[in-house]
């Protein structure tokens, strides 16, 4: 029979495990249009590769003549893309034009369409990510900017949002302010007031941007699960603070909603030794390319992952698996990210906290969340990721169910998340080890046996959890779980006195993990685990990373940037 407090947890599991009640169904492929270009077959093989698993019409996939290269002109972006798809969405009734309408001197707003049967708009691969300034462009308006907004480059994503209007009079130089930001009623944000919700299957390869729809209807059908991970830079005040307390609200989200979550104050950025491992939410900002951990190719991330590094450029380029954050982060396993083609300034940079409370908290697609954290239009963001994908489409309590009848692993993170609910509502850390103690998935689950230990360790509990973390380790881990669990138990070895546990956990990660880029700083205090346990071998190690003064394959580490300049 289960115990009482098993029984309150369960009770507690229907309560925790329900997304906010004003989540939305998910949507049909038919309310999708899909744009490629024709002078590349990848381009045409993304787009149907979408259209097939998303079930979108024939019909709504149409190419367009585009020139090969990231950037366009404003003339090419006006006549080759924007006028010719207007065109063919009112040519199949997709979007039907209000009569009789005026036109506007203003940002858009307002009324342009009468009806529309799409919502979405998907740019596949090859087409172009941003629109040059074209300096022969005089606008009598634009002198009522500020300086430096005086500029009519954009991202094409983001321009390519307000094409319902884009028959009516606009001012392009700018940004336009977008009256969806911060939306409540996300269902509003349509054509017929004025928004196409745009985002882009894009990245480094071909192969990338088809697999961003896989890994989204993975995410959807067995959950959004994985750690969270924000890299702050410990700010409080100044002009920088801003950028902090987004991405600090945006850790308070993602804890919130229950995932193991880690939020690094340290001014600088994670270090290339910093285990990054299962990441289902990313956020962190610093530098011009990507760096730290996220710059090997070990970093983890889990299917239908979120990532996002804020800073002026990062989407410079998408076609660059090293250069900028954008690509990289595709390129490592990020289902879905948001970038900046150019400087956007702070101001105007995604709202991350939003975005994450949507999707997480209130069920939203991407491309709902995505625009409803965008304080600006017509400007530079661009949007990658299927924007389809509902991560919480699924009551969670009713995802647990059909995780466990089908002994799906994946199970062990729903548990995760009901024990760290629970300790946001008041359970204490013994209860929670007592529930982790008395679940069938916990003598399988690397995950949760080394939640498990953490509970211990808070509790005073180290013999027990330290044998919690070897158990782990014999739990099939992710690599870059395994390397945190080495370490960990390595460093509470040592702080307990037990210098053969200690080396021969130091020991292990070098041998199952040589790629692990060991700091400088460590190596000392391996050394010293060595002598103490009288590990030849493993001394001779130390003296060779002693010479070295790091690890191999540790990648030089740019410098750090002020995020997005002119903030």
């Amino acid at each position: 029979m289960k115990s009482a407090t098993l029984i309150a947890l369960a009770a507690a599991l229907a309560l925790t495990l329900t997304p906010g009640a004003e989540s939305l169904a998910a949507e049909s492929g038919n309310l999708v249009m899909v744009v490629y270009n024709k002078r590349l077959s990848a381009s045409k093989e993304v787009a149907a590769h979408y259209a097939r698993v998303r079930r979108v019409p024939d019909s709504q996939v149409v190419g367009f003549d585009l020139t090969l290269e990231e950037t366009m002109t404003r003339a090419e972006f006006q006549s080759r893309l924007q006028r010719p798809l207007f065109d063919y969405l009112r040519l199949l009734g997709l979007f039907q034009p209000a009569p009789n309408r005026g036109s506007s001197t203003n940002t858009p707003a307002g009324g342009a369409l009468a009806g529309a049967s799409v919502r979405y708009l998907v740019l596949c691969h090859g087409v172009p990510l941003k629109i040059q300034a074209d300096s022969s462009l005089v606008e009598a308006e634009a002198t009522n900017l500020p300086p430096a907004l005086r500029r009519n480059d954009a991202a094409v994503d983001s321009e390519l949002t307000w094409l319902p209007a884009s028959r009516e009079k606009a001012t392009l130089a700018g940004p336009a302010l977008n009256p969806f930001y911060g939306a409540t009623n996300l269902a509003a944000m349509h054509p017929t007031n004025n928004l196409l919700l745009v985002s882009r299957l894009d990245g480094p390869t071909p192969e990338i941007a088809r697999g961003l729809v896989d890994k989204a209807m993975q995410a959807e059908a067995n959950g959004l699960w994985g750690r969270a991970y924000f890299d702050l830079r410990g700010l409080t005040n100044g002009e920088y603070a801003a950028g902090d307390q987004m991405l600090r609200s945006a850790a308070m989200a993602a804890a919130k909603m229950g995932f193991e979550t880690v939020a690094d104050e340290s001014p600088q950025p994670l270090p290339p030794e910093f285990p990054f491992s299962q990441a289902a939410l990313y956020a962190g900002w610093y530098d011009n390319h990507v760096s730290g951990p996220l710059a090997r190719p070990q970093a983890e991330f889990m299917p239908g992952a979120f990532a996002y590094h804020l800073h002026s450029y990062s989407a410079a380029t998408l076609r660059s698996a090293t250069r900028n954050w954008a690509g990289p982060l595709l390129a490592r396993g990020a289902a879905a990210t948001v970038g900046y083609v150019e400087e956007p300034y702070l101001q105007f940079t995604s709202d991350t906290a939003l975005l994450i409370g949507l999707l997480l908290h209130r069920g939203a697609s991407f491309g709902e969340a995505a625009w409803a954290a965008e304080r600006t239009l017509s400007w530079q963001t661009t949007v990658v990721g299927d924007p389809l994908y509902r991560p919480c489409a699924t009551p969670l309590q009713i995802l647990h169910a059909r995780l466990e009848q089908a002994a799906n692993p994946l199970v062990e993170w729903s548990h995760l998340l009901v024990v760290n609910r629970n300790l946001l509502l008041g359970a204490t850390p013994a209860e929670m080890i007592s529930y982790l103690a008395q679940i069938p998935a916990t003598e399988k689950s690397a995950v949760l046996t080394e939640k498990l230990g953490d509970l211990q360790r808070q509790t005073n509990g180290v013999s027990e959890a330290l044998g919690s973390y070897r158990n782990a380790l014999d739990r099939k881990p992710s690599p870059q779980q395994a390397v945190r669990l080495l370490v960990t138990v390595a460093e509470m070895s040592t702080a307990a006195g037990r210098d053969t546990e200690a080396a021969a956990a130091w020991k292990r990660l070098l041998l199952e993990h040589p790629d692990h880029p060991v700091p400088p700083q460590s190596w000392p205090r391996i050394r010293a685990a060595a002598e103490k346990a009288g590990d030849a071998d493993l001394i001779s190690r130390c003296e060779a990373g002693l010479k070295d003064r790091g690890a191999p394959g540790s990648p030089p580490t740019n410098a750090p940037a002020k995020g997005p300049a002119g903030t």
